[in-house]
């Protein structure tokens, strides 16, 4: 009886330890396509995809799903390689820390319309202490506009958002974006919105000067955002700035072509929130359309914007150094001619020096309806050696203090109509 006792137990252990195996075999491909709650590394690899042809977008998806569910800090891993995607949506909240190293360039499909109710190539929203960085000279976004910019028919209709961003960051918190480079989007390369102390440092944005409407980088109702340590070339503004954005801070940037580092356009939609706090500093313009500029539409809303401070800037060649104008209609696609409504104030140019490509060197032009407040402009070294005559500063519905060494002397010139001439994009 013993002995047949002892064969009984060793059988049932010898049959729970193969249970055990069993169950540990079953569970370990279901855990890794789970995701490790325990966090790490999650490469897309892993999830099928492959550098070519091959849409990457389910991949990369299903690789952020289970790093945002680790409940410890977690990685995302894109290889070296050219992959192909269409969109992505990388959505939060999670539950830890989350970090995305690419390595790779990834390639958006040329045709516009694979795009069809798709706002953009790459979209993160509502993550808090993210880490999104380019890693091994990778971290390229291509969004292959080219056939998408013919098609972009803004200047004849006023509708100017039909095509896709590269980039939307949406509702990020204490974040970083670094060392990724924007190619060629349809649109915006990068939109920055209803996020808080957000920084994007060494980025690269390209686009030919003849891409309508791709812009650099543009916040909106955003606050605490740092920009540093950028190069930025489109056929737009390197930098714009919407309403609702607090604490703007925008150094070390390289701009050229394009239009300028761009407060504005504002006033152009009701119940826009107030700009408070943008700082531009440290910036160099080489042949842009712009360098730094204010800008309110014509017949605006109500709106306002105050404490804007541009400052230490270089142009080269830049058509329009300096520009605050409340006289903006672009395409002359204003609904009236009356004065702007956004109200401007304290705002400060300093320390502006380089070469212009108009004699119109230092353009500050007001609303008659809400004359601009507190008005600095210090140090300004402007010339200008073309056939226009002399460089000069025109003015309007303002009385900017001066200190320091002024070329040209501000207000020098008056418009010949209070408002100002309305101007092009």
């Amino acid at each position: 009886m013993q002995d047949t006792a002892r064969k009984m137990t060793t059988q049932c252990n010898i049959f729970s330890l193969l249970f055990l195996v069993a169950l540990d075999l079953i569970a370990f491909p279901v855990a890794a396509r789970l995701g490790n709650t325990a966090g790490g590394n999650f490469d897309i690899t892993t999830y099928g995809a492959k550098p070519g042809a091959q849409d990457i977008s389910q991949a990369l998806l299903s690789a952020w799903k289970d790093a945002c569910a680790s409940a410890t800090p977690s990685k995302v891993v894109i290889p070296k390689g050219s992959y192909a995607m269409l969109s992505v949506k990388l959505q939060g909240p999670c539950k830890a820390p989350i970090e995305v190293d690419i390595g790779g360039t990834m390639l958006a499909p040329p045709d516009p319309a694979k795009y069809k109710g798709i706002d953009a190539f790459v979209t993160v929203e509502g993550v808090t202490d993210l880490t999104f960085t380019g890693v091994d000279g990778g971290g390229v976004f291509d969004g292959q506009g080219a056939m998408a910019w013919k098609k972009n028919d803004c200047a004849k209709t006023g509708k100017c958002d039909s095509l896709p961003y590269n980039f939307r960051f949406n509702n990020l918190k204490n974040s970083r974006i670094s060392h990724i480079t924007s190619k060629d989007s349809k649109l915006f390369n990068m939109n920055v919105l209803g996020c808080t102390n957000v920084t994007l440092e060494d980025i690269t944005i390209s686009a030919p000067l003849e891409s309508l409407n791709t812009d650099g980088i543009h916040i909106g109702r955003s606050e605490g955002i740092t920009i540093n340590g950028a190069k930025i070339g489109t056929g737009d503004d390197c930098v714009s700035i919407g309403d609702g954005t607090k604490n703007l801070h925008v150094q070390n940037v390289e701009c050229g072509p394009g239009h300028g580092i761009s407060v504005g356009s504002l006033g152009r939609y009701q119940n826009e929130a107030p700009v408070v706090g943008v700082y531009v500093k440290n910036c160099t313009f080489t042949n842009t359309q712009n360098g730094v500029r204010i800008k309110s539409w014509l017949g605006s809303y109500a709106a306002s914007a105050s404490e804007l401070h541009f400052e230490d800037i270089t142009v080269n060649n830049v058509m329009n150094p300096v520009v605050l104008d409340q006289a903006y209609c672009p395409y002359n696609h204003c609904t009236t001619k009356e004065a702007s409504k956004v109200k401007l104030s304290n705002i400060s140019f300093k320390r502006i020096k380089g070469t212009s490509g108009s004699a119109n060197a230092l353009k500050l032009v007001c609303s008659n309806g809400f004359p601009c407040q507190n008005v600095q402009v210090e140090d300004i070294d402007l010339k200008y050696s073309g056939k226009e005559g002399p460089v000069f500063s025109e003015c309007a519905n303002v009385k900017p203090t001066t200190t320091g060494k002024l070329n040209p002397a501000p207000c020098s010139k008056t418009p010949s109509t209070a408002s100002g001439a309305a101007t092009a994009e």
